[in-house]
């Protein structure tokens, strides 16, 4: 299909023409990507469970937390990309979008915080994770994609670079809420869970929200606009390096002279404070995830979207074994959060002696008791990592192979 008519065609907005045959497949640079992250997710929440801090105080232990940095920003953004290509293939995605949405909101209230904690206190503690704000993007995007992809991109793009301006006035906001409907509002659209927990009620439980809707649902916007860059592979390459390279590019201009994008400035460290150039790095590198400000998400997704034309070509044994968990993200991680708290139970058992009441509290992102002796070292942290992926390929691959067989309409909700 030429350009002009994919411009055209993407104008008038989601299932105005089916995708060409040659697009109808799945992009497997995509999946790759998505694969990847989906991996290195997994050693993050390996390392809640391992009781390590997350970032520092050595290099080793920041790093293993900055790389995963990288994960809820691609999820989220090719949420999007993959709902535009959805749209497409399929038509009706504004319902599919809300139904899905919910059911996401739902799982994560459920299901998943079960998961975390592995108890039944709902009475006292919900959590407000990624697919939280993954399943309300989806509601926001049912109505956008109803417009123009041009609008709905802008609407991604102002959201994610203009929400930075309210950082100024963030500590007099906070002061001013107290509690009530409108604190609890603006704690799930923006401020999160440094404002504290959400009251659901005199006697409701309390919602901590680690994702805050902005910029989330920016980023899902801004995701499925760049769905029209990946439709066409000629136009593909050559602007997703454009994106990526610029986006790293500002990121380092805006990050590197403290201009704007993020409430916490990096600084050299002052003398007897450390031997630099390495708390220097982590100062510059350590920006704001909760709410994820300009620099983060310049940080993550430009790297993020540059790489995805120079793995179009990809091969070989390892790619389609990543790929494998590109292609059903969802069930994967519905399926190793409570295979990597099962496995952190056998190691406090192995450790300890006993099971560390701590991996059955309310607040797993916490860290334990000083005196239990908890902590693991980083060697025991990518063990146990190891050993998840490896015990996750093969219910994946299933799961794979069963949506590509197509079947019940009711697995493209998982």
């Amino acid at each position: 299909m030429p350009a002009t008519t994919l411009r055209e065609t993407a104008a008038r907005g989601v299932g105005a023409e089916p995708i060409p045959a040659r697009l109808a497949g799945r992009i497997a640079s995509i999946d790759l990507v998505r694969g990847a992250v989906m991996i290195l997710m997994a050693i993050d929440h390996v390392r809640v469970y391992s009781g390590l801090p997350a970032g520092g105080p050595t290099a080793g232990i920041f790093f293993t937390r900055w790389i995963t940095h990288f994960c809820a920003p691609a999820f989220v953004f090719l949420a999007g990309t993959s709902a535009f290509l959805h749209g497409r293939r399929h038509g009706g995605l504004p319902g599919f979008l809300l139904t899905r949405g919910l059911w996401l909101v739902l799982l994560e209230l459920t299901v998943v915080r079960v998961a975390w904690t592995f108890n039944l206190d709902f009475a006292h503690y919900l959590l407000a994770g990624v697919i939280w704000v993954l399943g309300w993007s989806m509601v926001v995007l049912a109505g956008l994609a109803r417009l123009p992809i041009g609008v709905v991109g802008a609407f991604g793009v102002v959201l994610i670079a203009g929400h930075n301006l309210a950082d100024p006035h963030l500590e007099s906001l906070m002061s001013q809420l107290g509690e009530g409907p409108r604190a609890a509002l603006w704690k799930i659209l923006y401020l999160g869970f440094f404002a504290g927990p959400v009251r659901l009620g005199a006697a409701g439980p309390d919602l901590t929200v680690l994702y805050s809707l902005i910029p989330w649902v920016g980023v899902m916007a801004a995701g499925y606009a760049f769905g029209w860059v990946m439709v066409d592979p000629v136009r593909r390459d050559r602007v997703c390096l454009a994106l990526g390279f610029g986006a790293t590019a500002l990121f380092l201009v805006l990050r590197g002279l403290n201009l704007y994008g993020d409430p916490r400035p990096w600084s050299l460290p002052a003398p007897g404070e450390g031997d630099p150039p390495m708390p220097a790095l982590f100062s510059f590198l350590n920006t704001t995830k909760y709410p994820a400000s300009l620099a983060f998400l310049l940080m993550t997704l430009g790297p993020t979207i540059g790489l995805i034309p120079l793995l179009d070509g990809a091969r070989g044994a390892l790619a389609r074994w990543i790929i494998i968990f590109g292609r059903v993200p969802f069930f994967y991680y519905l399926l190793h959060i409570p295979l990597i708290h099962a496995l952190a139970l056998v190691v406090s058992r192995i450790r300890l002696g006993t099971a560390s009441p701590w991996l059955f509290a309310n607040h797993p992102m916490g860290n334990p008791p000083a005196p239990d002796g908890y902590p693991w070292g980083l060697p025991l942290l990518y063990m146990v990592w190891l050993v998840a992926i490896l015990m996750l390929y093969p219910a994946c691959r299933w799961f794979a192979d069963l949506k590509a067989r197509g079947g019940s309409r009711w697995l493209r909700y998982l």
